[in-house]
């Protein structure tokens, strides 16, 4: 069974304080499991224009349109080209589905409240809106996201327009 078999069979039997975890460079990043529809293989898609740089189009996913942002350009990484690990992790955001890409889906994780940290306050100039919690497992920090408030309602406009 592959790595990808087992993060959908866990995605479809678990609950709770659970979270799927993904890399973005070298950082590690979580979505709560149920914010999480499934994950696919990298594919194609077709190219909307005039929309911000991080909306790379738009997919068919059986017989629906589903918009796709690149997850690296949302947060100001540099682009990198797509490889047999990249995955579209496709979710539940505002009501709506969209596909985010991501470098590499890792692992479905169980983190319990004392696992759990609130977000660190930077300066004022430092949007942290969307991180939801800090969250440590073993050694590592997982940044833990509000994927609701990635996407906000005027980026949605623009592409409800397209």
């Amino acid at each position: 069974m592959s790595n990808m078999e087992e993060l959908e069979q866990a995605i479809e039997i678990t609950t709770g304080d659970q979270f799927v975890t993904f890399k973005l460079e070298d950082e590690e990043y979580g979505i709560e499991i149920l914010k999480v529809h499934e994950i696919i293989g990298y594919q194609g898609f077709a190219k909307v224009p005039n929309v911000p740089c991080f909306i790379k189009g738009v997919l068919n996913l059986r017989g629906s349109v589903v918009p796709v942002i690149d997850m690296r350009l949302k947060f100001n990484m540099a682009e990198k080209s797509y490889d047999n690990f990249t995955v579209i992790v496709i979710l539940e955001v505002q009501e709506r589905i969209i596909g985010a890409i991501v470098d590499a889906v890792s692992d479905v994780v169980t983190l319990s409240p004392e696992e759990l940290q609130d977000t660190p306050d930077f300066s004022s100039g430092v949007r942290t809106d969307f991180i939801k919690s800090m969250g440590r497992k073993d050694e590592n920090l997982i940044i833990m996201l509000d994927i609701d408030r990635i996407l906000g309602e005027q980026e949605f406009d623009v592409h409800d327009a397209a």
